[in-house]
C-alpha cells in the first residue's frame, strides 16, 4: 500500500466512524473538511471503498428509500450504496489512531491524523504533536544551513522565497508549540473559536482547513450521482 492511498483509507474510516456515507457525501466531505484531500477523484475513492469492504472493515447497503430504489433503475440510474463501519472497522481505525510511527509526522499524513484529535487519546495526541514539532525544527535547520550557503548566489525573488518557506516552518512550529503546551495543561479544543484556530492553515497562514503542505485547486463538486 502506498503512502497515499494509505492516508485516504485512514480518513475515509474516520469519517465513517462518525456516520456512515454514501460516495459522493464521502468525498465531498474529504474535500471540503480534509484540505489534503482536495484534488483527487471518485477514481480514487471508489477503488479504496472496495478495498476496505473486501477487508471486512465496511458493508455497502442501500441508500435509497423503496420508492427511489424502484424508479432509479426506471430513470437509467443505479441505486445508491451506503457505506458503513463495522466493527472489525471499527477496531481498526483505534488501532491506527493509537499509532505514532515517523509517518504521522509528515505533512500529508499529520494534517489527516490532526482531524481527527478529537478521537485520539491524549498521550497519543501529544506523541504525534512532538514527533511533527522536532521533524519541522529538523527542516528548519536544513533550510537554515541551505539559505547560508546559497545566500551569495541567489537572486532577490528566489531568496525570499527561501525566506518564505522558513517562516512558514516557523510559525507551524509556534502553533505546535502552543497546542502541546495545552495539551500538557490538560485543555482540549472546543467550540467554534478554538476549532478555527486549529483548523488555521500551518503553512499559508490561512484559516479554513487543516494543515496541509500546500493549497491545490479546488475542484468543482459534481452533481450528486448514484453509486
Amino acid at each position: 500500500m502506498s503512502r497515499r492511498s494509505g492516508i485516504l483509507e485512514f480518513a475515509v474510516l474516520g469519517l465513517l466512524r462518525e456516520s456512515p456515507m454514501h460516495g459522493y457525501e464521502l468525498r465531498k466531505r474529504l474535500n471540503t473538511s480534509l484540505g489534503v484531500f482536495r484534488a483527487f477523484s471518485y477514481g480514487t475513492l471508489y477503488p479504496c471503498l472496495k478495498t476496505l469492504v473486501a477487508n471486512g472493515w465496511l458493508i455497502e447497503e442501500p441508500g435509497n428509500t423503496p420508492e427511489e430504489a424502484v424508479a432509479a433503475p426506471l430513470a437509467g440510474r443505479r441505486a445508491k450504496i451506503v457505506y458503513r463501519l463495522t466493527a472489525e472497522g471499527k477496531e481498526h481505525f483505534e488501532e491506527l489512531l493509537s499509532q505514532t510511527g515517523p509517518d504521522a509526522y509528515e505533512d500529508e499524513h499529520f494534517a489527516a491524523r490532526f482531524a481527527f484529535f478529537g478521537q485520539t487519546s491524549r498521550d497519543v495526541r501529544m506523541r504525534v504533536l512532538e514527533g511533527r514539532r522536532s521533524r519541522l525544527e529538523e527542516r528548519l535547520e536544513k533550510m537554515r544551513a541551505s539559505l547560508a550557503r546559497t545566500r551569495e548566489r541567489l537572486d532577490d525573488y528566489t531568496l525570499e522565497l527561501q525566506r518564505h518557506g522558513m517562516e512558514s516552518v516557523e510559525r507551524e512550529v509556534r502553533w505546535l508549540n502552543e497546542l502541546i503546551e495545552s495539551e500538557r495543561a490538560g485543555r482540549d479544543l472546543k467550540g467554534p473559536a478554538s476549532e478555527a484556530n486549529a483548523q488555521q492553515d500551518t503553512t499559508t497562514g490561512t484559516s479554513g482547513d487543516l494543515p496541509r503542505p500546500r493549497d491545490t485547486p479546488r475542484p468543482d463538486s459534481p452533481d450528486d450521482t448514484a453509486m
